[in-house]
């Protein structure tokens, strides 16, 4: 699948991301897209640090989702305190 599977999925995850936690971001849903295209590989690098993907695979999209939420959140926080 590589890199260009992982910024599909990463892409569906952010916007599923936004779904999930609703609210009002400052980049809007294309920063948030971008977060989930992040989250899913932060999701792989650290899938396959841990040993749950293997070298060649890339975060499933359960895991992309978690990852782009966690980065939302993340982010929430970071830009909520500057604003």
């Amino acid at each position: 699948m590589g890199i260009i599977g992982t910024l599909i999925i990463g892409l569906i995850a952010g916007a599923l991301a936004k779904f999930i936690m609703p609210g009002k971001d400052p980049g809007g849903i294309i920063v948030t897209m971008l977060l989930g295209v992040a989250g899913a590989f932060v999701a792989t690098f650290l899938g396959q640090a841990v040993g749950w993907y293997g070298p060649d695979e890339g975060a499933r999209f359960i895991g992309a989702i978690v990852g782009s939420i966690i980065l939302l959140v993340v982010y929430r926080l970071v830009v909520g305190r500057k604003a």
